[in-house]
């Protein structure tokens, strides 16, 4: 027989992933393996059903293994204690007390003991058994890939065991641990706190009282970072990841534990911390964190105290004129730069093709530049070239920083705006590479550059509150339904196109100007798949039937059925965003005096609120804000 013919490493490869199981898959095995392997062994299964009598008579064997492991490598104590079985436990424990402190070691539960079970099933009884029988509760951490592939997942209780029973809302548990040494300030793989594994939890009734129950308990020694002030390897804070994740109710909760009361004549006056609020001087405050989340809920603490009111002083007070004056130097600008457009260096030019009405042509660089009139465009034009080297280096740098996809990808953040001022500049630069080298082209992008700085003019809606939602809308409509319509229709028009070119390609093309050839068939078809034109049929000479046929099954298709789907979608787009759009539009304020602080210098815009040193109240800054 002949050779075998080794498969390429890239065939190898394509392979694997052709059989490579999704993680679900591989979860929903393992689980089944479990119960299978439970089923089998006598141990295990004894253990699942409190069976004390049989875990008793197998103590007496000497050939029992209590230390051997089920499919997830779980011994007969995690079974006992995942079902609840008190009694099955207590026996394992007095025939191997080493178990106690035995971890699942298989990869998805790699690191829970015994321990970790009992607090989240809330087994108070068993919690007891297990610490009187030496079960450690300060080092055990549970590190399986289950738990780190499902971080958001609902059931994400950390990876301590403190942060287990908090999570559970078990106070008597909780107080338990902590009483025989549990340690409050211990963090996880990602830097996390007991405090941020309570914010990441679905019921913030109890989170929030587990929260506070937490802080009293924290010992905080002199010069110790406060424990809801520590930082996760992200750099956020409990409060910094209840504003990321969108919990509203945390939120609000950690805002109303960290303001000061002062009242006097019937008039209260409220002092509240914003110093992680404020973007001043702060990369990763609560008002970056808003407009960066991908949490619509999170747009919602923009309404709430004290962010509305620390949003509008910073608006009212220096954004908005700031970006008035901002929206008239651009205006001036691309002005500017219009007029050296129109204006640019044209000669006559002598035709002798009677089909060529060209009657100017550019000048060469030496031609350009001569008269008076020549260098005040030239004094334009460089204004211009330096005004696109001005937007690049002040774009690129925050491409680096945000990323590309999140930076273009993000209405907040100005989304295609950025493009569109990016690739004007960009095409500024190409028109000095071709002025300066006599080529060709420069009609062209000159008339892109033209379009593109025009329409970047929309960016500016949104400092205004009643254009500022409408270009949310078309935002939404361009991108998500008119794309979609495109797209159906260019591939209706290739499928129509090439059939009446299959009829006209024999045909005489003096015949008809209109279907001379494939590009012509395939814009004209275009134009009456709009309702543009009527259908033309040339009753001069003779049409094929099928050409009737198919302009009719086009004006059905594309003018009735395709025009009637994008006014469903658009409709459909209408009713979902006007929920939603006026948080955006507050996004976007916050974003661009965000954007507006970073770039100005500090003499023009000083720090809002009360620096709290002056008054004896720390490191921290406060908004004052009063309620009669």
């Amino acid at each position: 027989s002949p050779p075998s013919v080794p498969s390429l490493p890239h065939q190898q490869d394509w392979g694997e992933y052709l059989h490579k199981k999704d993680w679900k898959q591989v979860v929903d095995e393992a689980h089944l393996q479990q119960i299978q392997r439970t089923t089998e062994n006598l141990l295990l299964l004894a253990a699942k059903k409190n069976d004390v009598a049989t875990i008793k008579k197998m103590s007496k064997q000497s050939d029992t293994d209590f230390f051997e492991r089920g499919a997830l490598g779980e011994t007969a104590l995690h079974v006992a204690t995942l079902y609840d079985n008190l009694e099955a436990a207590v026996a394992l424990l007095d025939a191997a007390p080493d178990l106690v402190n035995q971890v699942i070691t298989s990869d998805l539960y790699a690191g829970k003991t015994a321990l970790h079970i009992a607090a989240a099933n809330q087994n108070l009884n068993l919690v007891k058994e297990l610490i009187r029988r030496g079960a450690d509760v300060i080092k055990p951490r549970v590190t399986g890939s289950y738990f780190s592939k499902n971080r958001k997942n609902l059931i994400f209780y950390g990876e301590h065991i403190l942060s287990y029973a908090a999570s559970t809302g078990n106070e008597i548990i909780v107080k338990l641990l902590l009483d025989n040494g549990a340690d409050i300030r211990a963090q996880d793989s990602w830097g996390n706190t007991v405090l941020h594994i309570l914010v990441l939890q679905p019921n913030a009734v109890k989170s929030c009282h587990m929260f506070d129950l937490i802080l009293a308990a924290d010992k905080n020694i002199n010069g110790q970072i406060p424990l809801d002030r520590i930082k996760n390897k992200k750099g956020l804070t409990p409060f910094r990841l209840a504003t990321a994740v969108g919990n509203l109710k945390m939120f609000q909760h950690i805002v109303n534990k960290r303001y000061l009361v002062h009242g006097h004549c019937g008039t209260k006056s409220y002092l509240y911390d914003i110093s992680e609020i404020d973007s001043f001087e702060n990369e990763s405050s609560i008002l970056e964190l808003i407009v960066s989340s991908q949490e619509r809920k999170a747009f919602r603490i923009l309404e709430m105290t004290p962010v509305k009111q620390l949003i509008y002083l910073k608006w009212n007070k220096y954004g908005r004129y700031y970006f008035c004056i901002l929206m008239l130097f651009y205006l001036l600008y691309i002005t500017l730069f219009t007029l050296c457009c129109v204006f640019r260096p044209l000669k006559h030019y002598n035709s002798t093709n009677h089909q060529d009405v060209t009657i100017y042509v550019k000048k060469t660089l030496k031609e350009s530049y001569i008269t008076h009139n020549d260098y005040l465009r030239l004094g334009g034009e460089v204004i211009s070239v330096f005004g696109a080297i001005v937007i690049l280096l002040l774009e690129v740098p925050s491409i680096l920083k945000v990323g590309v996809t999140r930076y273009f990808g993000y209405n907040v953040l100005g989304g295609p705006f950025h493009a569109t001022i990016i690739s004007y500049a960009v095409l500024v630069l190409v028109l000095l590479i071709l002025r300066l080298t006599s080529s060709k082209g420069e009609t062209e992008v000159m008339a892109l550059a033209l379009v593109l700085c025009w329409g970047n003019n929309l960016y500016f809606a949104r400092g205004f509150e009643i254009l500022g939602p409408s270009v949310i809308v078309l935002q939404k409509v361009i991108f998500s339904d008119l794309l979609k319509f495109l797209w159906l229709l260019v591939f209706t028009l290739i499928g129509f196109s090439t059939a009446l070119w299959m009829a006209y390609m024999t045909q005489n093309p003096s015949a008809d100007v209109y279907f001379a050839d494939f590009a012509t068939v395939f814009l004209f078809e275009y134009k009456m798949s709009l309702g543009l034109l009527n259908i033309p049929i040339n009753t001069t000479v003779w049409t094929p039937s099928i050409v009737k046929v198919l302009h009719t099954a086009l004006t059905v298709f594309a003018l009735l059925l395709l025009m009637s789907l994008l006014s469903a979608m658009q409709r459909n787009t209408f009713a979902r965003v006007r929920k939603e759009k006026d948080d955006l539009w507050r996004a976007q304020i916050v974003a661009t005096t965000i954007m507006l602080e970073r770039r100005l210098p500090r003499c023009m815009w000083p720090r809002l609120g009360i620096w709290g040193q002056d008054y004896g109240l720390g490191n921290k800054w406060f908004l004052r804000l009063e309620n009669c």
